[in-house]
């Protein structure tokens, strides 16, 4: 193992082996413990995609919210799944069956489609400034979570993320967008652990051996993760893991992190030595 491969792990704590039940039990009380520690929320939210991670992140905050009502009386904890299309979603079955297994307290549809294309267009008709369509993509994300944050402000609440550790290496999210969050529930887990968490939690096997696509670009509809990187999950997975990968993985994957680095850090200052390095 090289020192780097080392080092990634060691920052983003991923365990070599996991015990799915302990897992959701230690995730489900730290969702717990950060409403609790901020009296004056009682609410999650979380957009709902239909793909692996939001599907088991949205089951572990119902889980929470349920628990607290419980334990507390309070009603008021609630967790709202918001589905966040860009007009017609293509996979929009997948986020039906998503919420049918994560039973949320409320489920709000907000498309994005119009604030999406009003940007593009004003951008383009008054700054003579065409978004191409990577860049289009990202703002869709970005939209995304600007309604998030709406929901959550009003509803006295928090934004969920969706960030674990195979995200996270490869930067496989849109900063300020997918990636801004208040906390992170799946962080330590690499995509193959959040499949064993489903599985614990009895979901469907179509919610878990989904393709992972973020499909933000209207070019490339429904391209894969793995594509889009180069390297395939079950790599990433072993390389987060300790294990054995390719040279030609090896590198693939330490250049993602590098090239990423950006995305894992706070937006800079005097102070920080980051961008000296």
């Amino acid at each position: 193992m090289t020192e780097l491969q080392q080092l990634i792990i060691r920052n983003l704590q991923v365990k070599p082996h996991i015990n799915a039940k302990e897992e959701i039990a230690i995730r489900v009380a730290f969702l717990k413990d950060y409403m609790k520690k901020h009296p004056f929320l009682h609410t999650y939210v979380l957009g709902i995609s239909g793909g692996q991670d939001s599907t088991l992140a949205g089951k572990l905050a119902q889980l929470a919210m349920t628990e607290l009502r419980d334990e507390t009386g309070n009603s008021a904890y609630q967790f709202i799944a918001v589905r966040l299309p860009y007009g017609i979603q293509n996979d929009e079955e997948d986020a039906k069956k998503a919420l049918e297994f994560i039973q949320p307290d409320k489920s709000v549809v907000v498309n994005v489609k119009p604030s999406v294309d009003a940007l593009v267009n004003e951008l383009k008709e008054h700054s003579q400034i065409n978004i191409n369509d990577f860049n289009k993509g990202n703002i869709k994300a970005r939209q995304r979570m600007v309604a998030q944050y709406a929901i959550a402000s009003q509803e006295n609440g928090a934004v969920i993320g969706t960030d674990h550790a195979a995200e996270n290496l490869t930067g496989f999210f849109t900063k300020f967008g997918d990636g801004a969050a208040d906390i992170l529930p799946l962080f330590g887990l690499n995509k193959r652990q959040g499949r064993t968490l489903l599985k614990e939690l009895n979901a469907d096997k179509s919610l878990y051996e989904k393709i992972p696509t973020a499909d933000l670009e209207e070019n490339k509809p429904m391209i894969s993760d793995e594509d889009a990187l180069g390297v395939t999950y079950e790599a990433i997975d072993n390389y987060l893991e300790g294990k054995q990968v390719s040279d030609e993985d090896r590198k693939t994957i330490e250049t993602w992190y590098k090239k990423a680095e950006h995305k894992r850090h706070l937006p800079i200052t005097l102070g920080d030595t980051f961008w000296k390095e």
